[in-house]
């Protein structure tokens, strides 16, 4: 099999792999592939003994296919991480070989929104590793002591995606079966319990900004426009490296952020720093949110 296609095959494998769903059509927009060509390598993981899943117009390869590992657990690239990792091999020189073979080897693999497993350090990575086995074996948990804003207890929930770095994870609460964010640093203890998912057609992440804020999938997300200066611009694009794709040059000093926040506080707090480098363009809820914020500050 020649190299093009491998490549075509191991991304493809990866997205059908990953713990975001991916449509044909997003699959085919992503690959360069056309429809049918995605088709015909999903009959061919079919024939190889993978077992394939499908909800309307996504697949899935799934799990629990024989002689299958996994391919998630080799490398954790969350979309913030991608983008820093190809700053880091785009300021290579052109000359060294080294990063045109880097290029080839990483992108040929791996998606920028793909979630994955990866090595966690630290006191809690026994419980972000039990959450891990927890998503591949499709099976519930408790987390136990668990310590809310209003409240220290157990929360039996369905775990299906992490957010940059592990520092939350998206869970389905039995109780009132809706998609929480749940900060793992706030878990006492996970406990994988026997019972299988029983809401898979909930497990709905929410939406992160670019500056990291979070909101549940029903949450209406705010439209803002930022009219930025060379340091705001230049700032913003290092500490929030997926900023970049909503921002447009409009002359040579200034910079247009058009973008959606989940909620005022990450964009507010950016602004009030930089308050002599930004005009608020559009944003009437940006301009009393930061209105309010300096008065309290003064009070």
């Amino acid at each position: 099999m020649e190299q093009p296609k491998i490549e075509r095959l191991l991304r493809l494998m990866k997205m059908l792999t990953a713990n975001v769903e991916y449509s044909v059509d997003d699959i085919a927009e992503r690959l360069d592939m056309s429809r049918r060509t995605i088709y015909r390598y999903i009959e061919t993981f079919r024939e190889a003994g993978f077992v394939i899943k499908k909800s309307g117009d996504c697949f899935r390869l799934d799990k629990s296919s024989p002689h299958f590992k996994d391919i998630s657990q080799l490398v954790h690239f969350t979309e913030e991480e991608a983008v820093i990792l190809r700053r880091a091999i785009e300021s290579i020189d052109e000359t060294n070989l080294l990063k045109h073979n880097l290029k080839r080897k990483l992108y040929s693999v791996y998606d920028s929104k793909t979630l994955a497993d990866t090595i966690v350090k630290g006191q809690n990575s026994g419980n972000v590793h039990s959450l891990i086995e927890a998503i591949q074996s499709r099976k519930q948990v408790i987390l136990h002591n668990y310590h809310s804003s209003s409240s220290v207890r157990n929360r039996v929930v369905e775990p299906f995606a992490f957010t940059t770095n592990y520092i939350n994870i998206w869970c389905l609460d039995t109780e009132d079966n809706r998609p929480k964010i749940f900060k793992t640093a706030r878990i006492e203890r996970v406990e994988i319990t026997q019972t299988d998912f029983q809401h898979e057609d909930k497990h709905k992440e929410g939406f992160m900004d670019i500056f990291r804020m979070i909101s549940t999938s029903d949450t209406e997300l705010i439209p803002i426009k930022l009219k930025l200066g060379r340091l705001s611009s230049s700032l913003i694009m290092e500490e929030y490296p997926l900023s970049e794709k909503y921002i447009s040059q409009i002359d040579n000093s200034h910079w247009l952020l058009d973008t959606k926040v989940a909620n005022l506080q990450g964009v507010g707090r950016f602004v009030v720093g930089l308050l002599d480098d930004i005009e608020i363009v559009e944003s009437p809820e940006l301009k009393e949110y930061i209105t309010n914020y300096i008065n309290q500050y003064f009070k």
